[in-house]
């Protein structure tokens, strides 16, 4: 009887284990396509919180007599980590077919499964660039626990979108898509593993798709510089030009973009 008893409590435990597995796997899943559908909102809050961050620190500074805002070296550095990761999405999207690395929000879509190139490497190369992109500007707030908060708050928004996402596509390509996962890992890329793209780079779906992306950076540099120079001087005078200029070219090449892709047929290509 002891025996029989310890099996059946063991079989009940198992049992009720994998129900509350299934149960957490379920509302994973759910989660990570209502957060994949507004994804487009996680940047609206980081920028909120990093601006307000922004200020207190620059207004901090200059209460201390320190160096009020921030070196243009600093900077520089900071939009070079942005540019690396608008570089990630412009490999990534560059090689890629139609209807697969794109901004889709309303519901999954892969008509193919990427396997070359910068996917070869790593399984979601898009989000590890939009990291980059959003860790450049988290830093320019100067604050280190922000900068960690950030990090942490993206993984687990991420990481459901991810799952998520790999759900769908496990189920559209089976086997296919087990063993490429298998030995790809998810997010920090493997670049031994690279493999040449099956597509040649294109340029014209890189400037449809990437023109937001890349207008924003610059856009949102000056605004970070904007708002340091009016809480040291309560005045905006535009002394770093060079931001004022970048942001101007930036949303000058966007429209143009814009313009190009709803009015002609320049920037469309078949298959792309």
């Amino acid at each position: 009887m002891p025996l029989l008893t310890i099996f059946f409590f063991k079989f009940a435990v198992t049992l009720t284990l994998k129900s509350i597995l299934m149960e957490l796997i379920k509302e994973f899943d759910k989660q990570g396509n209502w957060l994949f559908k507004y994804r487009g909102v996680l940047p609206l809050i980081i920028l909120a919180v990093a601006l307000s961050v922004h200020g207190y620190v620059v207004w901090y500074n200059s209460q201390l007599s320190a160096a009020p805002l921030t070196s243009d070296a600093y900077q520089y550095f900071c939009l070079a980590v942005a540019l690396f990761g608008q570089f990630i999405r412009v490999v990534t999207v560059g090689f890629t077919p139609k209807n697969t690395s794109g901004r889709n929000t309303e519901e999954q879509v892969a008509d193919t499964l990427n396997t070359t190139g910068i996917y070869s490497t790593v399984r979601h190369p898009l989000y590890v660039g939009n990291f980059f992109m959003w860790l450049g500007i988290a830093m320019l707030t100067q604050d280190t626990w922000f900068i960690i908060a950030f990090t942490l708050m993206y993984w687990m928004y991420y990481e459901r979108i991810m799952y998520a996402e790999e759900q769908f596509i496990e189920g559209k390509f089976g086997e296919k898509f087990r063993t490429w996962a298998s030995k790809t890992p998810a997010i920090i890329p493997y670049v031994s593993q690279w493999k040449s793209p099956n597509l040649r780079f294109s340029l014209k779906k890189v400037l449809r798709q990437e023109k937001n992306g890349f207008a924003a950076i610059f856009i949102l540099f000056f605004i970070f510089d904007v708002l340091g120079e009016y809480i040291v001087y309560k005045d905006i005078s535009f002394r770093n030009t060079h931001w004022m200029i970048l942001c101007i070219a930036s949303i000058l090449l966007y429209l143009i973009l814009k313009v190009l892709k709803n009015s002609t047929t320049f920037l469309h290509e078949d298959g792309r």
